[in-house]
């Protein structure tokens, strides 16, 4: 089963550049099979009979498991190393930090069993440039001068984009070169405080950052005030899907509508508990590389059926994230905004309707979730999306398009 494992490196020059600084030892516990000892570096990796007594980790799991992880379209759950630890399919035992430490190695060479999906794009025949285009924007935000950096494109209807958590606008570049929709709508991105091309906050070298409700709200209003919209469409992204519910809930005169991705009350994640990693920290610790760990941790929420070149830069933009950035992101997806508080049902959709789209591969907000919340609000729409995942405008936009278009058009009608 895990016999290819050993060629992986000779095939993806990022694993073996990876494992040339470590001597790692991980246990191949085949519940109803095989138990061997997988060695990875420096230089070789290989396969032993038997768990040694030393190993860092054992991967431990039933043959159904594996075999569901190993099919080119894995079923929901079984996308990721990480995915099946959260859905309960697969036990990690042993020193769990240095599993968090080397996980995108290990995604990428467990990965390697499967069917690869290697993709590009076509090449092109002359130069040419996107209609985008990018400005700062200087207004005063969150008590202090700041430096934000808006890209948008088109003209008409205007759709003013919220990024994820630890990422950036850039998330919204196939919205920004689809010509059929911007001949009617200008669509705008832009960056929060410390994120993509947004300069920092001052003082952010001696001050944690915590993203809150407040400070959310106030950045979108802020934003479009300085832009003088005039009732723009509002669509965000994981917890931009959440800061939509609260602008609809304070400021739903403002929009014409308003569109969810991957939107839920709540947030749920309950892999470090199984690891017993909560106080560790994982997401900056000047012994890990931050920006692999925040990779890593969003790639089990992703589709594995997304093309390899844009769920691969979709994961690029979370190696380049600040530290504290992410996580303090995180605080507003999984605290501060936390609408289990009765606050979603008060969300007057008559006033801002409410169209929400969710990829199937998503455990953090999944469909399920989504479903519950489009029923609390007595939302206008709300659909799951095949083949996708967390992050359904970077990681497909080929395939989410039809879903956003067909959402415009309704709203539009």
């Amino acid at each position: 089963m895990f016999e290819k494992l050993i060629e992986a490196h000779q095939s993806n020059p990022t694993i073996a550049w990876s494992m040339q600084f470590q001597q790692l030892k991980v246990g191949l516990d085949v519940t109803d099979g095989r138990r061997q000892t997988l060695h990875v570096g420096p230089a070789e990796i290989s396969l032993s009979d038997g768990l040694d007594a030393d190993c860092h980790f054992s991967l431990i799991a039933d043959t159904e498991a594996w075999s569901n992880y190993l099919k080119s379209a894995p079923p929901v759950g079984y996308q990721a190393l990480s995915s099946l630890a959260e859905k309960d399919r697969l036990d990690i035992e042993g020193d769990t930090l240095a599993f968090a430490r080397h996980g995108l190695m290990l995604e990428k060479l467990f990965s390697s069993l499967r069917p690869q999906r290697r993709t590009a794009p076509a090449p092109i025949d002359e130069p040419y440039f996107e209609s985008a285009g990018g400005r700062y924007l200087h207004l005063n935000l969150w008590g202090q001068h700041q430096r934000i950096y808006v890209e948008e494109a088109g003209q008409g209807q205007p759709i003013v984009c919220l990024h994820t958590a630890g990422s950036d606008g850039r998330q919204y570049r196939g919205l920004m070169a689809d010509g059929e929709l911007l001949a009617s709508h200008r669509v705008i991105a832009f960056d929060l405080p410390g994120h993509g091309k947004s300069s920092p906050p001052a003082g952010f070298e001696a001050t944690p950052y915590l993203l809150t409700t407040d400070m959310y709200v106030e950045a979108v209003m802020a934003v479009c005030g300085a832009l003088k919209l005039d009732r723009p469409i509002v669509m965000g992204c994981s917890i931009g899907g959440r800061a939509v519910l609260h602008l609809a809930l304070r400021c739903g005169d403002y929009f014409k509508a308003g569109i969810g991705l991957q939107s839920a009350t709540h947030a749920e994640s309950h892999l470090n508990e199984k690891l017993e990693m909560q106080d560790k920290y994982v997401l900056n610790r000047p012994d890990m590389h931050g920006g692999e760990v925040s990779a890593n941790s969003v790639q089990q929420i992703m589709s594995p059926l997304a093309p390899s070149h844009e769920y691969w830069e979709t994961l690029y933009y979370y190696m380049q994230g600040a530290p504290g950035v992410f996580a303090g992101d995180l605080y507003y997806y999984f605290v501060d905004g936390d609408m289990r508080n009765g606050l979603a049902e008060q969300i007057d959709t008559q006033k801002c309707p409410l169209y929400f789209l969710t990829g199937e591969y998503d455990l953090s907000a999944t469909p399920e979730m989504t479903e519950a919340l489009a029923e609390a609000v007595r939302a206008q729409h709300c659909e799951t999306m095949k083949g996708l995942g967390h992050f359904p405008m970077s990681e497909d936009y080929a395939v989410f398009r039809g879903y956003l278009h067909r959402v415009l058009e309704k709203i539009a009608a």
